[in-house]
């Protein structure tokens, strides 16, 4: 059973910085990709993603602002925020895939006072 357990949300207010974690309790590069996603009404929203290959890719609201990065020893995946807005407030999700399967986290909040 993949586990993965994000850390890292807070109220903080626009301008300031987070860095959310995720720690899985498998190999990180055992999966195609991982990602954070961002809650949306039905839905969760790609915010970054690094593939095994450590190619990374961004939602175009956060290109500039975030970066994703991974500690293979450590089996955490991070997302460092920077410049954070109200928008960005959310419900912010880690996920895994391996061989079509969809890992998820319960998801850490992230709130943002404008």
């Amino acid at each position: 059973q993949v586990q993965l357990v994000e850390s890292g949300g807070d109220l903080v207010q626009a301008g300031g910085s987070l860095r959310l974690s995720c720690a899985a309790s498998e190999n990180i590069f055992d999966f195609n990709h991982m990602g954070w996603y961002r809650r949306a009404p039905g839905q969760r929203d790609l915010v970054a993603r690094i593939s095994v290959g450590g190619s990374t890719m961004y939602a175009d609201s956060a290109k500039g602002r975030f970066t994703i990065s991974r500690d293979g020893e450590l089996n955490t995946v991070y997302l460092l925020m920077t410049g954070l807005k109200s928008e960005d407030t959310g419900v912010y999700y880690c996920g895994a895939n391996r061989l079509s399967t969809d890992y998820w986290g319960q998801g850490t909040q992230v709130s943002v006072s404008s």
